[in-house]
């Protein structure tokens, strides 16, 4: 396809009613417009309802004095009221599909519950004020790898560790988080 430039002249012919500028603005615009609505909507129809009414808004906008300023964004002008015409398909066809279905079994919910909500940030705050009461290397530690999911060759930089220590401190530092969760807890204390 090849792209074309847009002058006040063009669009001069265009609203004189020239034969040949009119067979070519929708020849040209045919193509480009079929190139972005087909990836957007399913049926042939709908892409040749949407084509025709933005070619209507053209010529209609046209058609009003001085209601082009800039004839060389003329393709972006078209483009524009492309976009306006499908989001005003996509509404009005969203409108029209019904959500109750005969005989469509109802959706199931995929979020959490209520309680299930309440019962995470209840413990997400119960965590985060265990964090706070551990040594500040620990609390550093377990938020670098577990909260903050940090690669371990860079927690090992950034503490001046080997692998193998590190997995060390991490033990250590679980076991710290591990009693003090649970005196809040109040289940008393079982290590290992």
């Amino acid at each position: 396809m090849q792209f074309r430039s847009f002058d006040a002249g063009y669009i001069e012919n265009l609203c004189a009613g020239d034969v040949a500028t009119q067979e070519h603005f929708v020849g040209y615009f045919t193509e480009l417009l079929h190139l972005k609505l087909r990836s957007r909507l399913q049926s042939p129809q709908a892409i040749e309802d949407v084509r025709q009414e933005t070619f209507v808004r053209v010529f209609a906008t046209l058609r009003r004095e001085n209601a082009l300023r800039q004839p060389d964004r003329f393709g972006a002008f078209v483009n524009t009221v492309c976009n306006n015409v499908l989001l005003e398909h996509y509404r009005s066809s969203g409108r029209s599909q019904s959500l109750d279905e005969e005989g469509s079994p109802e959706p199931q919910a995929t979020g959490a519950d209520v309680l299930s909500v309440i019962a995470s940030s209840q413990l997400s705050a119960k965590v985060r004020e265990i964090l706070v009461e551990l040594p500040a290397r620990d609390r550093s530690l377990l938020k670098a790898v577990f909260l903050d999911e940090r690669d371990r060759d860079e927690v090992c930089r950034e503490f001046g560790v080997d692998r193998e220590y590190l997995r060390v401190l991490l033990h250590r530092a679980k076991q710290e988080f591990k009693v003090e969760y649970l005196k809040r807890m109040n289940l008393g204390i079982r290590t290992n």
